[in-house]
């Protein structure tokens, strides 16, 4: 089974259509796949479906499920901003959609003067934490790890979106350092929080595809402590160009490997599947 879960197009900050990246994988031998706009429902930033496209994306989505039947199985998610107070990954919120999975990320930090995304371009990460931390990457760093336990504890969302995305510009900035006793702590306690939320825990390679970092998300080490709390994992391309949907699996999956998994879970027809690695 080929299979691939985050996914985004024109109607998010994809470079092509639902239509085209569905053609795409079938081009590739996808037996599944699910998009996963961004969301932020019933608000959204620059980066995020507007609310007035829903409908059209879920027909669009639905439409194409049904153009591919019997070939290839098409899914209808949404990858929704764990923002608190504006938006939490919750199915609830969504079911007027019926989406068939929704993903939990992380991508803001919300702070007195200002918010700012740390999964952006390498100067205005530099900028974020000079502006909004006066430089203090660990407060930074623990701010984001926080919010994802928060995400996992209040949020009912099947998959887990990029987990440690805050290592994305690490390795041209070095605002800090992922060896240190304080980080291993947040990991720790944050794959501790993943083991009781029930998620399946993504890897995901579209760092790799962006050339943002030659690495996937989790770390190595990130992915041990995950497989030692007993969570689950599959794995994503988080694709904005249908070049990339299969982009290094097999990088992903070597690294899923080393990390002591022998398996990884993927979706089918409503239904949580396993396949040997």
């Amino acid at each position: 089974m080929k299979t691939n879960y985050h996914m985004h197009t024109t109607f998010c900050d994809g470079s092509d259509t639902v239509e085209a990246m569905a053609a795409a994988a079938f081009e590739k031998q996808f037996d599944i796949i699910g998009f996963s706009s961004h969301s932020m429902y019933p608000f959204a930033g620059d980066c995020h479906i507007a609310p007035r496209e829903f409908n059209n994306y879920v027909s669009t989505v639905r439409n194409a499920a049904k153009a591919y039947e019997g070939r290839m199985q098409i899914l209808l998610g949404f990858e929704v901003e764990y923002m608190p107070g504006l938006s939490v990954p919750r199915m609830s919120d969504y079911a007027a959609f019926q989406p068939d999975f929704l993903i939990g990320s992380v991508h803001y930090l919300i702070t007195e003067n200002g918010t700012f995304s740390v999964d952006d371009k390498t100067e205005k990460v530099k900028e974020g934490l000079e502006r909004y931390f006066k430089g203090n990457a660990k407060e930074a760093v623990c701010m984001y790890f926080a919010l994802q336990r928060e995400m996992l504890q209040k949020g009912d969302f099947l998959i887990w979106g990029h987990p440690d995305v805050i290592r994305k510009r690490n390795g041209i900035l070095h605002f800090f350092d992922e060896s240190e006793s304080w980080y291993r702590s947040e990991l720790v306690a944050t794959a501790n929080s993943a083991k009781h939320s029930g998620v399946i825990a993504e890897i995901n390679t579209g760092g790799i595809a962006r050339g943002a970092i030659n690495d996937v998300y989790p770390s190595a080490d990130f992915l041990s402590l995950l497989h030692a709390s007993g969570v689950p994992v599959m794995i994503n391309s988080d694709a904005h160009r249908s070049e990339d949907l299969d982009c290094a699996f097999d990088r992903a999956e070597t690294a899923a490997k080393k990390a002591g998994y022998t398996e990884v879970l993927f979706l089918d027809a409503g239904f949580i599947r396993h396949k040997k690695i």
